[in-house]
């Protein structure tokens, strides 16, 4: 059953009750289990369900996107939505409040963004590292948008070294995008590829983080107000200053967990009872083996196991190979000196999981090999 026997195990352990040394058999078989997922361990993020940021929109529509498609034949490692090779799509989230924030000399607004890059694992390649800011502008009244256009110059800088006391942080710093963004009722956004830059980030000491600066346009300058620590920038009716969000879409390609994927056909195993060799209805509750506080969706899913003899002769349907057939024919000459053959999956499926990690970052990961379609004698 490869990596679905651990899951099984827990979810039986823990629905029946277990010695306290068949526990710690458990959580080894846990952390097995999670090892084949790609994970270190099992994620605790923090806070409660209420607290945690919302999953978004453009991962619940990969997901339910890779859920449609899985009976047809597909690349399981491309992210299609970026033209990119992948099988881990992270939305990692600014941490920018977390370090020090810095006042230019000039007062004007800005905004330190911090990505924590060791999120990935080095076994992991990084593919696409795109960061997505959205101004979402507080709600103001139709008067002063028929006032005229208004804008804010928008200038993102990254940090290339630690700024000493006293120190000019414009030389520490190298301008990638600046560019205006127009006063609108709703939200705006930008997006910029740093993939090169994420790349470097991943080595320990290399990541400063970025700066955003914003210079609202046609505007006296005694009209600016300094930034304060935060979730927003100030805003006043002179200013109109947005409050940012950032992000980083990081997708990457972890190679141990990327094959090619056989044609999936819809599954209809059989609900008669009987003693051969075929797949049977197993169902995986995450909510059973305590999983519910990490995992977003699915909720479960259909897992399966094999299970069945593998009697003399063995039939086409039992998809034996000839090694089985004749390990088959000696085990009815000597039934006691030579075992029947095993059942066995011989065909396997992906699923796709929403889930948050240590740092409460929405990560949508596609797992192959965790759906028993077919079985046979080995």
């Amino acid at each position: 059953m490869g990596v679905i026997a651990p899951l099984v195990l827990l979810a039986g352990c823990f629905l029946a009750g277990c010695d306290p040394t068949h526990v710690e058999e458990m959580q080894n078989q846990e952390r097995l289990f999670l090892g084949s997922l790609g994970l270190s361990g099992r994620p605790r993020p923090a806070g409660s369900h209420q607290s945690r940021r919302k999953v978004p929109s453009a991962l619940w529509t990969m997901f339910r996107r890779s859920e449609n498609i899985q009976s047809r034949e597909g690349d399981p490692c491309t992210v299609s939505e970026y033209g990119v090779r992948g099988n881990i799509i992270r939305y990692v989230q600014d941490q920018g409040m977390a370090q020090a924030v810095t006042e230019s000399k000039t007062s004007q607004p800005q905004k330190l963004l911090f990505f924590n890059m060791s999120v990935l694992q080095p076994v992991e390649l990084l593919t696409l590292a795109q960061l997505e800011v959205k101004f979402h502008w507080n709600p103001f009244r139709s008067a002063e948008l028929l006032q005229g256009p208004r804008a804010l110059s928008v200038s993102l800088y990254k940090v290339i070294r630690a700024t000493l006391r006293g120190a000019n942080p414009q030389a520490n710093r190298r301008l990638l995008l600046s560019q205006s963004v127009q006063l609108q009722p709703e939200s705006t956004s930008l997006t910029l590829d740093l993939t090169s830059l994420a790349e470097n980030w991943r080595k320990p000491g290399h990541n400063y983080g970025l700066v955003i600066e914003l210079l609202p346009l046609r505007t006296e300058p005694e009209e600016l107000l300094p930034f304060h620590p935060g979730k927003s920038l100030p805003l006043e009716p002179a200013l109109t200053l947005p409050l940012i969000q950032a992000s980083l879409v990081a997708v990457s390609l972890n190679p141990h967990q990327c094959r090619s994927r056989q044609r999936r056909s819809t599954v209809h195993l059989p609900v008669t009872p009987s003693n051969v060799c075929k797949a049977r209805r197993l169902y995986i509750d995450f909510k059973d083996v305590g999983w519910q506080d990490w995992i977003i969706a699915p909720q479960g899913y259909m897992a399966n196991y094999c299970h069945g003899e593998c009697p003399f002769p063995l039939s086409e349907s039992l998809n034996g190979t000839n090694h089985a057939i004749l390990q088959t024919l000696v085990h009815s000459l000597d039934p006691h000196g030579t075992p029947q053959p095993c059942c066995v999956p011989i065909r396997l499926s992906p699923i796709s999981m929403l889930y948050y990690d240590n740092n409460d970052n929405v990560v949508l990961r596609h797992y192959q090999d965790m759906v028993v379609d077919e079985c046979g004698c080995r």
